[in-house]
């Protein structure tokens, strides 16, 4: 595994230190109600979507609408990385997108309710092509009335 810049190929250290790293202003938790009392949504990174849905293509900040009783054999996985390992994915979704587990955790009351619709990412793309779609996200969860978000990066 390779663990440092100066361990990788040339070639591919280069691209690495191209890649801007955008910096941001950091933000404190804020305190809130129980997880008990809260309703959550999955946000995920991993380039899934429902069979038939537009796929994932390079660059893509967009997102993909994935509804609370969606079947795990009814999303496939479009994440675009040639270094990306789906075999975590193929062996278990929720690996990636951990929809079981929530569904548990409402049904023992450790979670108030899941939202009705959750999302995912690709991942692979610049932080500014997700900007206007994270924005447009927002008043979703607002409008579904979220007030937690596990965030799931791949």
């Amino acid at each position: 595994m390779v663990k440092r810049l100066s361990d990788m190929p040339e070639v591919e250290a280069a691209h690495l230190r191209r890649i801007e790293c955008p910096t941001y202003d950091d933000t404190p938790a804020l305190a809130g109600k129980p997880l008990s009392e809260r309703r959550v949504v999955l946000i995920s990174t991993a380039g899934l979507h429902r069979r038939g849905d537009r796929p994932f293509r390079p660059g893509d900040g967009s997102y993909r609408v994935i509804p609370a009783d969606t079947a795990a054999n009814a999303l496939v996985m479009s994440h675009i990385s040639v270094n990306f390992d789906r075999t975590g994915f193929q062996q278990d979704m929720n690996v990636v997108f951990p929809i079981d587990r929530l569904r548990e955790l409402v049904a023992e009351g450790s979670v108030g309710a899941m939202a009705s619709v959750h999302y995912s990412f690709m991942g692979a793309f610049p932080p500014a092509a997700a900007e206007p779609h994270a924005q447009h996200l927002a008043g979703l969860l607002k409008a579904d009335q979220v007030d937690a978000a596990l965030l799931v990066p791949v």
